[in-house]
């Protein structure tokens, strides 16, 4: 084995990549649905080689630049998932979810510290507890970040080694708990209040429509709900497609063909005697009222109807607070479909009354014409695209980086955002600023998941391997129970101190609050659970603010915990 360790050590990028995959499938195992996931893994497999290694007198070190590189690029893309929501967050209708998400946050910070300080846990601790316990992975970079900036001065005895050694043990042995606990929690908080979480969330399904979004007219046309007819009755013809879905709403005229000229579906187009139409509606309606336009013909030309997609961000104010059914007698509705709103990256529930907020993506299909007239109405239009703006990207990381090199005199000290908090910062602009305009920055949802993903799990990684070393040297039980003590009383007490507020001073709905918790600790496994276990997606409704608000905040008290517990 020393063969081996040694040939790691002497490439260090195979190391860094054979950690990387070693940690991604390690990452997949679950034991009845719980595991550690790749993040975590990562500062296992990476301590476990480095501190196997150091049995053999190799000892695994990686370069700096590169952690430090990783995790600037995973702190720039977190930015640019939760910057539309982190400023939606401080609107009226998002402060109560912000409210709850700052005292949970700032809660785990206080309880971190306290026990770090009652149980004399050794120097760095606490970072990695309050990375650990809050499931807070990206808490590790700005625990580091406070050691590297002198802001936390190493006490006598102890090295800078050792005290990243102690941020990675405090965050894998608190880790588990941090995740299967909040999982838990969230899941039967509504039980042990007495509380049937399932009759609420149908209760909020009956008040916001939830179920009946077919009825707001914007749904997708099948092919067993689309048929041709030729206009043969003289009262229809002459009236607009307009006048006619006036006088007929429960169809929609979506195609118009006249003798060889395909015309489409303008609602000003005019019909005439011998038009081939393609009408769409339900089949119950369609096989109704069969001699309303003429006969019907198997005409290939008029029912080849090309279909669209696109996204659409809700940009126009006079949109904000609209609810689905106020789109029902639109020219466009019923020509499209929407498929799913994301609000700050996640989706939400779907029905009549189902709300718009600015800056909700909404993703829809159909006939092209109609999504244009949709976009026009409520904000910007943007086609799919697999495209990343690189000259965008780069720019908001020098952006970032300058935005980190600020610092304002406090007494005898410098305080600044570091590199890291400045392309927190940068990236929250950046998306901000190009959820508005939409023409620029165009960051695909799979190119940010590659800046999140690959830079978190890299960076953890090598945090990992640079600490294995000398991790024999400071873990005894002792310590890992304290360790584990720490970490349980910050991860359990929060969740319950935040829904009791919740529920007692802001009345949320039990089931949009199992959500809101799951956003307080900026971790989407519960919010899934607390989906299966009230059989619907209305926990998603109170996730989004709170999990843009609590990721910031969390990320950040990792620099925190560690001047704190000083």
């Amino acid at each position: 084995m020393q063969t081996f360790f040694q040939f790691l050590l002497d490439n260090p990028y195979i190391l860094l990549f054979f950690t990387v995959g070693m940690a991604v499938w390690v990452g997949k195992f679950s034991v009845k649905g719980y595991g550690l996931g790749m993040v975590a893994a990562a500062v296992v497999v990476g301590a476990a080689l480095a501190t196997w290694a150091s049995t053999y007198g190799v000892k695994l070190q990686l370069d700096n630049f590169a952690k430090s590189l990783f995790y600037y690029l995973f702190m720039y893309g977190v930015g640019l998932r939760v910057g539309p929501a982190f400023f939606n967050s401080l609107k009226k209708d998002g402060i109560t979810f912000t409210v709850l998400a700052v005292v949970c946050a700032f809660l785990g910070l206080a309880l971190v510290v306290l026990m770090a300080k009652l149980l004399a846990l050794p120097p760095g601790a606490a970072g990695g507890i309050l990375a650990g316990s809050q499931t807070m992975s990206a808490a590790i970079g700005t625990a580091e970040m406070a050691v590297e900036q002198g802001a936390y001065e190493i006490p006598a005895g102890a090295t800078v080694e050792s005290v990243s050694a102690m941020i990675a043990l405090g965050y894998g042995v608190t880790y588990i708990w941090g995740t299967v606990g909040i999982i838990l929690i969230c899941k039967y908080l509504p039980r042990w209040w007495g509380i049937d979480a399932r009759a609420a969330a149908l209760q909020y399904e009956a008040e916001h429509g939830v179920k009946n979004v077919d009825d707001a007219g914007m749904t997708g046309y099948r092919a067993s709900g689309l048929r041709a007819y030729r206009l043969d009755n003289p009262q229809v013809a002459g009236q607009s497609i307009h006048q006619f879905r006036q006088a007929h709403p429960e169809y929609r005229v979506v195609n118009v063909v006249r003798g060889e000229e395909t015309l489409g579906a303008d609602p000003g187009i005019v019909l005439q005697q011998g038009d081939m139409i393609a009408l769409g509606g339900r089949l119950d309606s369609l096989t109704s009222n069969l001699g309303l336009i003429g006969t019907e013909v198997p005409d290939a030309k008029v029912l080849n109807i090309p279909l669209d997609q696109a996204e659409i961000l809700v940009t126009e104010k006079e949109a904000d607070g609209k609810v689905l059914k106020t789109f029902a007698k639109e020219d466009f509705a019923g020509h499209l479909q929407i498929t799913r709103i994301e609000r700050a990256g996640e989706p939400i529930p779907l029905g009549t009354e189902t709300e718009l907020k600015r800056f909700d993506v909404m993703y829809v299909a159909g006939l092209k014409g109609t999504i244009d007239m949709l976009a026009d109405k409520l904000g910007k239009i943007a086609r799919p695209s697999t495209t990343t703006d690189l000259l965008t990207l780069s720019a908001g990381m020098v952006l970032g980086l300058l935005i980190g090199k600020i610092e304002v005199p406090v007494g005898d000290f410098s305080v600044g955002l570091g590199n890291a908090g400045g392309l927190l910062l940068s990236g929250i602009l950046v998306s901000s600023l190009v959820s508005r305009l939409r023409f620029f920055g165009s960051t695909p949802n799979a190119a940010r998941n590659i800046l999140e993903d690959l830079g978190l799990v890299t960076f953890i990684a090598i945090v990992g391997i640079n600490a294995g070393a000398t991790l024999l040297e400071q873990l005894t039980g002792a310590i890992a129970v304290k360790i584990f003590l720490a970490g349980f009383v910050a991860s359990t007490i929060p969740p319950f101190v935040t829904w009791a507020i919740g529920l007692y001073v802001f009345k949320i709905n039990p089931a949009v609050l199992m959500g809101g918790i799951a956003g307080s600790r900026s971790h989407s496994g519960p919010a899934r659970e607390a989906a299966k276990e009230t059989g619907t997606s209305v926990p998603w409704v109170g996730f989004p603010v709170g999990y843009a608000v609590s990721g910031v905040l969390y990320t950040v008290f990792g620099y925190f915990a560690m001047v704190l517990s000083q």
